[in-house]
């Protein structure tokens, strides 16, 4: 019997500064209900997905803290949980995370069709700076907002409601690191769910990056390590123009082989649905991508030994 699960790629357009919480929620519902009707049973939605992407401005004070959950579900977001939980429907949502310790995180949750939260996980690899770069009319200063994730890359074991299968997540810049595609292939993984929100331009400075090129370059990472490590994943944009601010879209469903089976056409609200066969993991796993039969880690030790480049004389 294939272990199917239907599932549903929500893509999501700009979300203004001026929208209210209750605006983005309703786009966020019509989505979920939409994928509740062509029976999908996750939904994905992208990285900081009930606010704007502020990491782009200097802020401080309460026009910063206004945009960090401090538990999850709460209050502001709950219509969301309900409506999930009403149509039996499962999903993935990051948000901007703020502890009890006070402590700041990327975070996304896998949250079970019955309300329950399956797994949590916090984005490690954090692009851009602490300080704001002098006359950059917008900034990147996810290093400033957020610290770093301290859960690693936990991968888990879902239940019947979605076939059993090996679950893991990633945030955005962490697509783009096989590092992170690899530990999670490490522990068996059957479907990523990945969310972001990435500029249209070099968000760091320069000309050299155009949407067109960062776009290639998103889809490019997910196929490879879809393909690398055998496994389904679910890549899902907030995109559009956001306060003068380009995004870029790019979401797909990318399948074990690493060939896109969905694919969004537009910058908005768009949902992509795809039937994704976990069993055809198998064959990359089993043969070509068998770690246990062909890796060789002695040879490794590099990778977690520095971070950084040492060249040879």
């Amino acid at each position: 019997m294939p272990r199917t699960i239907r599932v549903a790629a929500a893509q999501m357009g700009p979300t203004q500064l001026a929208d209210t919480r209750a605006h983005t929620l309703a786009r966020m519902i019509a989505l979920l209900e939409q994928a509740a009707t062509q029976k999908a049973m996750l939904v994905v939605f992208p990285e900081l997905a009930f606010t704007t992407f502020f990491p782009r401005w200097l802020l401080e004070g309460e026009k910063l803290a206004q945009f960090y959950e401090r538990a999850m579900p709460n209050p502001d977001v709950q219509p969301l949980f309900d409506r999930a939980r009403a149509l039996g429907v499962g999903m993935q949502v990051g948000y901007a995370e703020l502890t009890p310790d006070g402590k700041h995180y990327n975070t996304a949750i896998f949250v079970r069709p019955d309300g329950s939260i399956l797994g949590k996980y916090r984005k490690v690899h954090l692009p851009g700076s602490v300080e704001p770069r002098p006359g950059a009319r917008f900034q990147q200063l996810e290093k400033r907002y957020f610290e770093y994730g301290d859960l690693g890359f936990p991968a888990f074991r879902a239940g019947p409601e979605w076939q059993g299968g090996i679950l893991g997540m990633m945030i955005c810049n962490d697509r783009r690191w096989p590092e992170s595609w690899r530990m999670l292939g490490m522990q068996g993984v059957e479907l990523v769910c990945l969310g972001y929100n990435s500029a249209a331009y070099d968000p760091n400075g320069g000309t050299t990056e155009d949407s067109a090129l960062r776009t290639f370059h998103s889809k490019l990472v997910a196929q490879s390590n879809a393909y690398m490590n055998a496994t389904w994943a679910i890549v899902v944009a907030k995109a559009g123009d956001e306060d003068g601010s380009g995004l870029i879209g790019g979401s797909c469903i990318v399948d074990p082989n690493g060939v896109i089976v969905a694919e969004a056409q537009t910058l908005s609200d768009e949902l992509l649905v795809a039937d994704c066969d976990l069993d055809r993991c198998r064959q990359g796993k089993d043969k070509m991508f068998n770690f246990e039969a062909h890796r060789r880690p002695e040879h490794y030790t590099a990778i977690t030994e520095r971070a950084g480049v040492i060249e040879p004389h």
